[in-house]
This record gives C-alpha cells, sequence and structure tokens, in this order.
C-alpha cells in the first residue's frame, strides 16, 4: 500500500505552449501532484527527516517549470515528473495534473489539463 502526500494549485508563471504569443508573452499554469510512496515511519515519528518536504517539491517542480520553455504541457507534466522523482527518493510515483487555464481555443473551458503517473522505472 501507498500513501500520498497531495499539492493542489501550485500556481506558476511559464512559457509553454505552441503558440508564438504564449512563448513571448507566458500565462499562468496550475499544478496537482501526488506523491506516492510509503510514509509508515512519518507517521509513527512524527519526523519531517522520514516525509517528503513538499516546499522542497514545490520549488523544484517550479524550477522544472520555469527553467525551459515547451510547447507542449504533457512535456512539462513529465519534465516535472522527473525531476522530483530525481530530488526525493521517499517518492516512488508521482502523479502530475498540469492545468492551463488560459487555453487558446474557441470554446468556453474552465482549463485544458493533462495527467501523467510516472514510477522510477519511467526516469531515463
Amino acid at each position: 500500500m501507498q500513501d500520498c502526500i497531495s499539492i493542489k494549485n501550485l500556481k506558476v508563471y511559464a512559457y509553454h505552449g505552441v503558440l508564438p504569443e504564449e512563448k513571448r508573452k507566458g500565462q499562468y499554469f496550475y499544478l496537482d501532484i501526488g506523491l506516492y510512496g510509503d510514509y509508515t515511519m512519518a507517521c509513527l515519528l512524527d519526523s519531517l527527516e522520514e516525509a517528503v518536504n513538499y516546499d522542497e517539491v514545490c520549488n523544484c517542480a517550479y524550477k522544472a517549470m520555469t527553467d525551459h520553455h515547451y510547447d507542449l504541457i504533457e512535456r512539462a507534466a513529465q519534465v516535472v515528473c522527473d525531476a522530483i522523482l530525481r530530488e526525493f527518493d521517499r517518492v516512488s510515483e508521482v502523479e502530475v495534473t498540469l492545468k492551463k487555464p488560459h487555453a487558446p481555443v474557441k470554446c468556453d473551458i474552465e482549463y485544458a489539463a493533462v495527467t501523467i503517473r510516472r514510477g522510477r522505472e519511467s526516469l531515463r
């Protein structure tokens, strides 16, 4: 059984998108992140040393989203997953939902999003 630490709606201003305007102007993106692992010892010992520091995870995800520009939110979400898995050994799987509220579509939508879940075996 795996536990899950959740981070909801991490707000990041970045420059991802296919259109030149998206690359130039940028926009806000929101990330929901699920950190799956065995956090039994953190629960028993009440110790941050046995847990995953979600402040550090937020900083890692923010950096992954802003260090480079990608055409697709699928690629940006993959980069966030890879960064978290590389930096946090206690996380065995990570799920990232990357929401793009200002997606350039002709219909009225709240946001476009992609959700991916990756484990350590997916690291390249």
